[in-house]
């Protein structure tokens, strides 16, 4: 049974009540499709994301930050920071003195707020006394900052796509002193079935369309409300998906390096190398092995990295990164070929493969305009815009890219 979280009390929220002077504000709804990749709306029948584009802006793509998984760049779109700098540098990582581990799937990591730096959106709702509301998004069973989000679910796969939309038709229902503006939506239907039947198989096709019958639902309902001429839609993604070369061979890194003395991280895409101890000098050795043999990636040191990886010292990456060029594979261990996905994600973000999607409509935005590609990066100036929330810590997006779209308030 899905269970609803109610925060009250909060002394750094809302307490659960729009302040009098944010009750008249717009609505944002910022919704998620885990995998979309910048071209399905182009090759797969999509007509609500048509509806949405012609009636609004449509970018030809979204970059994403490295790495290009899931948690990160979620968490970069709701706080305008590279990972780097928000913390949150991969699905599955250690804390800086190796003690601990997050993990997307350990609900205890996920819900500790210490993990995750930055304000996002729903924080900065909430400090400014306005309601906010989640149906799954990355962050937000978290109190960051010590400030929960009024209401919030933790994540459950098993809920319909459907059950979401109508709870956050219910909350747009509410009165206008408990109404949340700010609402995040969040569907995998498209990530699933990608990475287990690859991008273009007949179950990735039928997941597409699914969430694109969701979002029709969620429209048509608050197209029905009071507040309909108020709401703004942002649809994004936070990565695309590529398949594998058929017949190539992954890399295997333990058939040249000792790992013994490692924490490893596998993707598939890539694989994460975190020396137990500090040893810059056994980092350089273990990536020039791996280098010296393998034809169809790199291993990398941080300071290897391409500048717009933005990969900084003492932000916690790993001491070796190994990234597969796109459509090859890389383990760890032979022992965990055959147990891996058809689709993926995690290489290099410059693949345009990895890139993603964004649109988004409303009262103040243009109508049937496509912009030219942008880093996930500059969502979160444009979303304060729309909220008329002050922007008061450092973010790395930039304002110029998105604010220019907007007619004066």
């Amino acid at each position: 049974m899905m269970i609803l979280f109610f925060a009250t009390g909060c002394a750094t929220g809302s307490g659960g009540v729009n302040a009098p002077n944010q009750r008249d504000k717009p609505y944002l709804i910022l919704i998620s499709i885990d995998g979309f990749r910048w071209d399905y709306q182009n090759a797969y029948d999509t007509p609500t994301l048509d509806r949405i584009a012609e009636s609004g802006v449509r970018a030809e793509a979204m970059v994403p930050a490295f790495p290009t998984l899931t948690f990160p760049n979620h968490y970069t779109i709701a706080t305008g920071l590279y990972p780097a700098n928000h913390r949150l540098i991969g699905n599955r990582f250690p804390s800086l003195d190796r003690k601990r581990f997050y993990s997307l799937r350990d609900r205890e990591s996920v819900q500790d707020g210490s993990w995750y730096g930055g304000q996002p959106i729903w924080v900065a709702a909430e400090k400014n006394e306005m309601v906010s509301a989640a149906y799954f998004f990355v962050g937000t069973e978290a109190p960051v900052d010590g400030v929960p989000l009024t209401y919030w679910h933790q994540f459950d796969a098993s809920v319909p796509g459907m059950a979401r939309i109508q709870k956050t038709l219910e909350w747009l229902a509410m009165p206008d002193e408990k109404r949340p503006h700010m609402i995040t939506l969040y569907f995998e239907d498209v990530d699933v079935a990608t990475h287990s039947h690859g991008p273009g198989s007949p179950q990735s096709i039928e997941s597409i369309k699914r969430v694109d019958r969701y979002l029709a639902a969620l429209m048509d309902g608050v197209a029905g409300l009071p507040i309909a001429d108020d709401v703004y839609f942002i649809v994004v993604s936070d990565h695309g998906q590529g398949a594998y070369i058929e017949g190539a061979r992954p890399f295997i890194i333990d058939t040249v390096v000792d790992l013994d003395d490692m924490i490893v991280v596998d993707r598939e895409s890539a694989a994460f190398l975190y020396l137990r101890e500090p040893d810059e000098i056994r980092a350089r050795t273990v990536r020039d092995a791996i280098n010296s043999t393998w034809a169809h990636g790199r291993a990398m040191l941080p300071s290897d990295t391409p500048a717009d990886w933005r990969v900084a010292d003492g932000a916690g990456f790993a001491d070796v990164i190994v990234q597969a060029d796109p459509g090859y594979a890389v383990f760890t261990s032979g022992d965990l070929i055959g147990h891996g996905v058809v689709g993926n994600h995690g290489w290099p973000r410059e693949d345009k493969n990895m890139h993603g999607i964004f649109l988004a409509s409303g009262p103040r935005l243009p109508k049937d305009v496509v912009i030219p590609p942008f880093d996930n990066v500059d969502v979160y100036p444009l979303m304060m815009e729309i909220l008329e929330l002050p922007i008061t810590t450092p973010i790395d997006g930039d304002p110029g890219t998105l604010l220019n779209l907007l007619e004066p308030n």
